[in-house]
């Protein structure tokens, strides 16, 4: 019977791996830092492959400090940070782009744009959300726009998008070999693409 449950922490600044013992004591952890990318003002990048690593590395390190299987754990939670957006190539696992971390604020143009034609409050009766930097759903729509090739892949099909915790559970679950595209709807929400009424 599996005696642990662990936590993925993927943070802004750093990935940690945390094991808890039935009574919810820590029984075990790791953290590792990543690397934060300033092209230009106002633009916060991160490498998702180098989060992967790290993510690996921090669940490799807790499990074997504490001499732990994968079947020592009943389940794995993920938190992690939401509005970051990722854009990467079904086949392979790589993304056609940095991950554009939330704090990042290149969608300024376009929030402009949108709020001129019907404010800023444009999408929240369907969202939530008002229209703002924060949110993945513009970060998307700039990666179709500003990377080369991403728009016809994406509508090719050969494109998948996701926050950090969709990338992470699609590389946990087998990558380009099966693995599973989901998210839940907390996270989903953050993205300004699902509907209140339906969670579609």
């Amino acid at each position: 019977m599996a005696s642990f449950i662990a936590a993925l922490d993927q943070g802004t600044t750093s990935s940690r791996f945390i094991v808890f013992d039935r009574s919810g004591r820590i029984a075990s952890s790791a953290q590792r830092a990543h690397k934060q990318i300033y092209r230009k003002p106002g633009w916060v990048e991160h490498d998702p492959e180098e989060i992967w690593r790290c993510t690996q590395s921090v669940v490799r390190e807790a499990m074997e400090t504490r001499g732990l299987r994968p079947k020592d754990l009943a389940a794995i939670g993920i938190t992690n940070q939401r509005e970051t957006t990722v854009v990467w190539h079904t086949k392979t696992g790589k993304p056609v782009y940095n991950a554009i971390v939330w704090q990042d604020t290149r969608v300024a143009p376009a929030v402009a744009e949108f709020a001129a034609h019907g404010g800023q409050d444009r999408y929240r009766a369907q969202t939530g959300l008002p229209l703002a930097t924060y949110f993945s759903g513009l970060k998307i729509r700039w990666i179709l726009e500003n990377v080369a090739g991403a728009r016809a892949q994406a509508e090719a099909g050969d494109l998948l998008f996701g926050n950090i915790d969709t990338f992470l559970i699609w590389h946990l679950t087998g990558g380009a070999d099966g693995g599973v595209q989901v998210t839940d709807v907390t996270n989903a929400s953050r993205t300004q693409l699902m509907n209140l009424n339906t969670l579609q």
